[in-house]
């Protein structure tokens, strides 16, 4: 049975009878092909990306896995359409906490439609994409106050600026109530979900360092998706219950070009400035720990 995911935060949602993603039981996610050359063009990076033995081993965990393409009943009702068969990466998760970061100063790259820049400049310069490199695209977050999951309307992320940025990857690690608008982000979970060995920071920075010399792919509008689960950190256990299982994933590559043997500076550089944010919230975290705050 193919159904709805739960936890998406961004993209074409397959709700009031729209095409959009489907997932299964087994761990499976189904993106639907779009029926311009986006979806073609994702379907042949995957299969390009799969088997290319010049992207390191480690770089490919960073990656959904790819399992073909499958024609899939439609979420819209239109009847069968070719679907990308992808990894879940949230189908372990009971609660997961999510966000999608577009990456990358523009959107646009060389050669496409006057309508296609013109449409992403202005979502460019209206959002923090142009000032920061990076913008948030949406994201969710598991209330244990409320046991429940609360999100912020897409007009609101997409309205965020520089200070709305930060604030959003300060709420994503607090265990206070995201509804209280007027408190303060407590940061609680920073420690455990950006810093450590196994944290978001250390998988941006080994992420950063391929960019800094990879030259096969220009990664044009993908997505960071940062996934974690704060249950495990409240709960009274053992060492693995203190786990937050955090992890990053590239997604949406539906605009990915060969690189042509130059470095992808527009996705580097978001990289940066991104890494740069995560850095400022552990600091501030941390001083704040070591002054009894």
């Amino acid at each position: 049975m193919l159904k709805v995911p739960e936890h998406q935060v961004a993209g074409h949602i397959a709700i009031d009878g729209k095409l959009g993603p489907l997932v299964d039981d087994q761990g499976r996610f189904f993106k639907p092909l779009q029926d311009d050359a986006r979806g073609e063009n994702e379907a042949k990076f995957y299969e390009s990306f799969s088997a290319n033995k010049n992207v390191p081993d480690h770089i490919h965990r960073y990656f959904p896995v790819y399992h073909g393409t499958q024609l899939v009943e439609a979420s819209d009702g239109s009847g069968k359409l070719p679907h990308m068969v992808l990894e879940d990466v949230v189908s372990e998760y009971s609660n997961p906490s999510i966000m999608d970061v577009k990456i990358g100063s523009r959107t646009w790259y060389p050669d496409v439609s006057e309508e296609y820049f013109k449409k992403c400049i202005k979502k460019d310069r209206e959002t923090t994409t142009v000032s920061l490199g990076f913008r948030v695209s949406g994201f969710k977050i598991f209330d244990h106050q409320e046991s429940s999951f609360w999100r912020p309307e897409k007009k609101v992320v997409l309205g965020y600026k520089v200070d709305g940025a930060r604030l959003a990857l300060k709420k994503f690690v607090s265990s206070n109530s995201p509804v209280e608008s007027k408190s303060m982000p407590n940061c609680a979970f920073a420690s455990e979900v950006y810093g450590g060995p196994n944290g978001i920071l250390a998988q941006l920075l080994e992420l950063k360092a391929w960019f800094e010399t990879q030259t096969i792919y220009h990664f044009n509008s993908c997505s960071i998706l940062m996934v974690y689960e704060n249950d495990s950190m409240l709960m009274k256990g053992g060492d693995d219950a203190q786990m937050p299982r955090a992890q990053v994933k590239l997604v949406d590559f539906a605009h990915v070009l060969d690189g042509n043997g130059v470095i992808d500076h527009n996705f580097l550089g978001g990289v940066c400035s991104f890494i740069k944010f995560i850095q400022d919230i552990l600091e501030t975290d941390t001083s704040q720990l070591e002054n009894g705050h």
